[in-house]
C-alpha cells in the first residue's frame, strides 16, 4: 500500500498541472452572448473548454473564420472572438455571428 502512495501523488501532480497547460496553450478566444450550457465542447475536431463566459481551445488548421462560425453553431452568437492575438472586428465577428444557430 505505502507503495503505491509516491505514485498517486506523481498522478495528482500531472492531474493538476494539465490544467493550466490547456489555458496556457489557447490559441482561440471566444465569449459566447448566452452562457454555454456544457463545460466543453467539440468542433470538428478541436476540443474548447468554458469557463467564467469564455471558451478556449488549441490552435487548429481550420482557417479563423470557419473556426468561429463552427463555434456560433455549437453555443450561438458571441460578443468577441479572437485567434491568437488578434480579436476579430465587429464587421468580421457579425459575418461570422451569421451562422450561429
Amino acid at each position: 500500500m505505502i507503495r503505491l502512495a509516491p505514485l498517486a501523488a506523481a498522478a495528482f501532480c500531472i492531474a493538476t498541472a494539465a490544467t493550466p497547460a490547456l489555458v496556457q496553450s489557447a490559441h482561440y478566444s471566444a465569449t459566447p452572448a448566452d452562457a454555454p450550457k456544457k463545460a466543453s465542447f467539440i468542433t470538428q475536431t478541436t476540443v474548447w473548454k468554458c469557463k467564467d463566459g469564455t471558451c478556449v481551445a488549441p490552435k487548429s488548421p481550420m482557417n479563423d473564420k470557419v473556426m468561429c462560425q463552427r463555434v456560433v453553431q455549437r453555443v450561438g452568437a458571441l460578443t468577441a472572438f479572437s485567434a491568437g492575438d488578434t480579436a476579430f472586428d465587429a464587421e468580421a465577428l457579425a459575418a461570422c455571428n451569421e451562422r450561429a444557430k
